[in-house]
């Protein structure tokens, strides 16, 4: 799944997550990284969007 994402202003990058998932001993890919990172950027997104949802 091509996602076209501009990750120069990121402070975490798929290169550098993928470092940091096979630190850990999980033997992925760079694209598989990206996935991954890019799915933990939506579930922030919605936990972020319903903890200012409560407040309101």
């Amino acid at each position: 799944m091509e996602r076209d994402i501009d990750y120069s202003s990121s402070k975490l990058t798929p290169e550098k997550a993928l470092q940091m998932l096979r630190s850990e001993g999980m033997d992925v890919t760079l694209e598989q990284a990206e996935e991954i990172l890019h799915f933990l950027r939506i579930i922030a997104n919605i936990a972020v969007l319903k903890y200012l949802n409560k407040t309101k």
